[in-house]
């Protein structure tokens, strides 16, 4: 087995193992989700939602698929995509449930092209994705492939320089990990509890390998790809809450560093067209 496929058999044992989990958890609330509370974080809903309805929609690493049919909830045709093949049955089953009209595609992401031959309007994804990825360059090339002339490719993501706080510190702006792309990923030895959706959770997956991408990475692989960004912009808050003591999150339901909350960049988003 050869590095590359070492990486990718561990993280999908992961993720195949956090589906159950995650399915569970309060961080995704799938019992809300199912009763029709809405899903998507204010960002990308204030960003993208405009363009959104009448529009095909292609999801990238949509885990078990809970934004991907909230966009179809604002009326846009989707498809989603997920390496973890427990997670697509969860999001095919969840689609049953609600009724909503839904593709859902098991596949690695550099393979896609293999099982997937449209283009479409809009490429999505968002929020914990771009660490799995091993080739950034590809993964910018793969976007701008699936996308129609004046297509949109848009992202929500965590600013990769929030990845460098020590998730484990009392203390804001301990650094814990690197901020530039290394040759090779970080392997993370799991001690068999805790996801971000459920610290409490046992996880028997051993390690996990992720990837550093500098925000000069991302822009430069999608502009190298051929797409002409129309923005970038950085915020000191991001959706939803992780457990780390070093994050609060306010009545708004965005969370910030303590004692920075107005001046650490937590996520970033881009707007990119496919001319």
């Amino acid at each position: 087995m050869s590095a590359s496929q070492r990486y990718r058999a561990a993280n999908l044992a992961l993720w195949e193992e956090l589906t159950a989990i995650h399915e569970r958890s309060g961080y995704y609330d799938v019992e809300g989700f199912l009763a029709g509370a809405e899903r998507l974080g204010p960002i990308e809903l204030a960003e993208l939602g405009p363009d959104v309805p009448g529009r095909s929609l292609l999801h990238l690493q949509c885990h078990f698929g809970l934004d991907t049919l909230s966009w179809a909830r604002h009326g846009a045709t989707v498809t989603g995509v997920d390496f973890s093949g427990a997670a697509v049955a969860l999001a095919r089953r969840l689609a049953a449930e609600t009724g909503l009209p839904a593709t859902f595609i098991q596949s690695d992401l550099y393979a896609l092209p293999d099982v997937l031959g449209e283009r479409f309007d809009i490429v999505f994804t968002s929020w914990g994705v771009l660490i799995w990825l091993a080739d950034l360059a590809g993964w910018a090339r793969l976007i701008a492939d699936y996308l129609v002339p004046g297509g949109v490719f848009y992202i929500a993501e965590f600013h990769p320089f929030a990845l460098t706080l020590d998730d484990q510190a009392d203390e804001p702006l301990v650094g814990h990990d690197f901020y530039f792309p290394t040759a090779e990923p970080h392997a993370w030895e799991n001690d068999g509890s805790g996801s971000y959706a459920d610290p409490a959770a046992h996880v028997a997956a051993p390690v996990q390998y992720e990837w550093n991408h500098s925000l000069g990475e991302i822009v430069t692989a999608l502009l190298a790809a051929g797409l002409r960004i129309e923005y970038l912009h950085e915020f000191p808050y991001m959706s939803g809450s992780l457990d780390w003591p070093t994050l609060v999150t306010g009545a708004d339901s965005l969370t910030r560093v303590r004692g920075h909350e107005d001046d650490f960049p937590l996520s970033f988003s881009i707007r990119a067209v496919r001319p």
